[in-house]
This record gives structure tokens, sequence and C-alpha cells, in this order.
């Protein structure tokens, strides 16, 4: 890698970080983020348990773990839990959260591409809605392998939010319509400033999914990286069908026609 894309890249991901930090004040409050419901608790569980197994005490790192959502169902299933996150005002709300419910989860300040965790250390990792945002996922994949143990695997949620599909533009051009003709609010459940809106496309401009970061192509880093037994799961109805009762009528229609999956890994 060059000098000048090694400064681009960190500017990159100064700028990711950045985002996600002013994000965290309105980030519980958005359907797909936070639980609204039992029924998508119990969704989520089912899918931790189909690819991780039960708990057991067994210990997992939470990637970019946010203000802990993802961390606080795994600490449900009886996982010894570590959330990981590098934007600090995010950390903040974890851990008043993890107070506030008296979870005994660990919150550290990290970079889930470098983690400078030791080698064969955890049982299992996750990430949600984190791959997209990679800046280099090929080194950080290799990052993942090396601090899981033998046999540990990594559960990866994450989708291709920029190419959707007929039925999701046929969508959003009918949401546009109604928007403008007075008819519907725009805004929505997971709405965002414009300066907000500009800044996300421009950094999902230069990662290295801008194009999309399609299950096949998730699959062929994890290969890659050492990782086996690779399973694509887009079995995730029981969860968008529960969030959709939160938000609005076309934006839950977008959402399920969206490639979302999860990707099971072993090391």
């Amino acid at each position: 890698m060059s000098d000048a894309e090694t400064i681009a890249n960190f500017d990159l991901r100064e700028e990711i970080k950045d985002y996600w930090g002013q994000r965290a004040a309105t980030f519980d409050s958005q359907p797909g983020h936070e639980i609204f419901s039992e029924e998508e608790r119990l969704a989520w569980h089912r899918l931790f348990k189909k690819h991780l197994g039960s708990g057991d005490g067994r210990q997992v790192l939470d990637l970019a773990s946010g203000t802990g959502v993802i961390s606080h169902l795994l600490d449900d299933l009886n996982f010894e839990v570590t959330g990981m996150d590098w934007a600090e005002p995010m950390l903040a709300k974890a851990r008043d959260k993890a107070r506030a419910r008296k979870r005994s989860i660990r919150f550290l300040l990290g970079d889930a591409e470098r983690t400078l965790e030791p080698s064969d250390r955890y049982d299992a990792l996750t990430c949600r809605h984190l791959v997209w945002t990679l800046v280099d996922p090929a080194s950080a994949f290799a990052e993942w392998h090396r601090i899981l143990k033998p046999g540990g695997r990594l559960l990866i949620v994450d989708g291709d939010f920029v190419n959707p599909g007929l039925a999701a533009r046929f969508l959003a051009h009918v949401s546009g319509l109604l928007s403008r003709a007075g008819l519907m609010n725009s805004a929505g459940a997971d709405a965002k400033s414009a300066d907000m809106m500009s800044t996300h496309r421009s950094i999902l401009s230069r990662v290295h999914f801008s194009g999309g970061a399609r299950a096949e192509a998730v699959v062929d880093l994890l290969r890659q990286a050492g990782f086996g037994k690779i399973a694509v799961d887009t079995g995730l109805g029981a969860i968008h069908r529960a969030q959709r009762r939160h938000l609005p009528f076309f934006k839950g229609l977008e959402r399920a026609t969206q490639h979302r999956y999860a990707i099971c890994a072993e090391k």
C-alpha cells in the first residue's frame, strides 16, 4: 500500500469513527438497532443458538458493539460477553445501559479491524452491520481468525444496502411520490439529517464494499483468511417481520426485499 493510500485510509477510518459517534445519540431509538419487542428478541436468540450453540459461559467478542444491543442478547444466552467499539459515545451509552440492566458485560475501546486482543482468545465473534463499513476486510477477517480459538465461530449479520432489487426500487419510488404529494411522512423511524445522510453516502462510496456487501464476496474473503465450514443463512424473516411492525409501511417492505444475511464461519 502506498503512503497516499495509507493516509487516505486513515482519514476514512477516522471519518467512520466520527460518524458512528454522532449516531450514538439516536441509535437506540431506531428499529433495526435496538430491540422493540419480545418477538424480535426471541428471533435473535434463535439465530444465535442456531449458529453459535448455547452460551454456557463461553467467551464471545461482539465487534463494533455500538450501544450493546447484540451484547445484551448474547448475555441473555449466558455467553461471557465483551463488547468492543471505537466510538466513545457508543461505549458510554453501552456502559450506562449495562449498569441500568445490572449486566456484567465488559466494554472495551478498540478497533474491530485491529483488535490488539490475544491470539486464540475467544470461543465466538459476532458483528452486526459492520462488514459493509470495513476499509480492509481481508485484513480484518485475518485478525478475527487469529483471535478465535480453534473450532471457534464467527457470526456476521449484514447485507447489501447499495443494490436494491426491483421490488425495493419500486417501493422507494412510490414512497417518494407519496411524500412529495404530502400523503406520507418521509422521515420515518430511521431518519438522519441531510448532513448525516451525505456523510453516510460519502463513506459508503469509499469503503471496500462500495458496490454492496454481497454474501458471496464476503464468503470469498473469509475463505482466503482461513475460515472453513462457511454457511450463508438468509432466513432472517422472523427478525425482519418483528422490526417491520415498528417501521413506516414502505420502509418495512423495502427492508424485506433487501439482500440481508447471516454468515457463520469456523476456525
